[in-house]
């Protein structure tokens, strides 16, 4: 299904929830200890990120990364810190960004809003804070489990025929471990994570289930790669499977990791990041 008919099927109200845009104010940049430019994008202290760039006046490319961890406030954008210092080394703009979650300040709809925000951002706070550096035209999502989740959600809602305008081109995105399909990973995975975000079951909050799930709107013209381990206990392999499946072959690509479980994505000395991190760079190396 395409990201306009997916759109088209909720309510009013839910579709407000989703495309509300409020002017808000957000705090001055500062300085992380390791040297990244932490910006705000939004009212939340949980809306901002942290910018890595690359020495020289750019304009570079740009990796957004998105962290896991089930949705969940116990999860920060710390777990991919060391990823993105090492993708900045070589020459690539890194946005990695934090947003509202479960247990804390997130949920529906807020927790997939900000992620979209949060790439909005690029052409807005980000940009001006660094001083103009990034290349808008080339920018790559990247996001293990729950945040491939939301990097598969702003995929397919903004690369839609039917999305409105926008001063960013996406060009590819890179899914570790992704929760893809949400009424699936009810039925055959760990529901409590799904249940949490989205406050109910399928039965009981459908139309949050058809809005937030990647498979329902999928991206067009953009590459597409999904990587999975072969002993992944947390979520299933065949929910990259079943996405891969439904996009032209012609763009996407599935990676099953022989040996490889959930959590190894978040460690940057592993197999399954190393195998990521060819894959970004290939991303941004060919798609100009």
């Amino acid at each position: 299904m395409t990201a306009g008919l997916a759109m088209a099927a909720v309510s009013t109200a839910a579709s407000r929830a989703i495309d509300a845009e409020t002017p808000v104010r957000v705090p001055d940049p500062s300085r992380t200890a390791d040297g990244a430019l932490r910006i705000g994008y939004g009212a939340s202290p949980d809306n901002f990120g942290d910018l890595y760039l690359p020495d020289g006046p750019g304009p570079h490319p740009v990796i957004v990364l998105v962290h896991g961890g089930g949705w969940s406030q116990n999860r920060t954008l710390s777990q991919f810190a060391p990823h993105a210092r090492a993708l900045a080394e070589q020459g690539v703009a890194v946005w990695n960004i934090e947003y509202r979650r479960v247990n804390g300040a997130g949920g529906w709809p807020s927790t997939l809003t900000d992620a979209d925000d949060a790439v909005a951002a690029l052409a807005t706070v980000v940009r001006q804070s660094c001083g103009d550096r990034l290349d808008l035209r080339r920018v790559h999502l990247a996001g293990h489990s729950a945040g491939g989740h939301l990097a598969a959600w702003v995929a397919g809602r903004r690369s839609s025929p039917s999305a409105t305008a926008w001063p960013i081109r996406l060009r590819s995105a890179t899914l570790m471990a992704a929760v893809l399909d949400l009424e699936y990973a009810v039925s055959h995975g760990r529901d409590a994570f799904v249940r949490k975000l989205l406050g109910g079951g399928p039965d009981e909050v459908p139309e949050r289930y058809r809005v937030a799930a990647p498979i329902n709107h999928l991206p067009t013209g953009i590459r597409v790669s999904a990587l999975h381990g072969d002993r992944d206990r947390v979520v299933d392999l065949e929910q990259s499977r079943r996405y891969i499946a439904a996009l032209d072959p012609a763009d996407a690509e599935l990676r099953v990791l022989p040996g490889i479980g959930h959590g190894e994505f978040t460690d940057p000395a592993s197999p399954a990041w190393t195998a990521t991190r060819h894959v970004l760079l290939d991303h941004v190396a060919q798609l100009r």
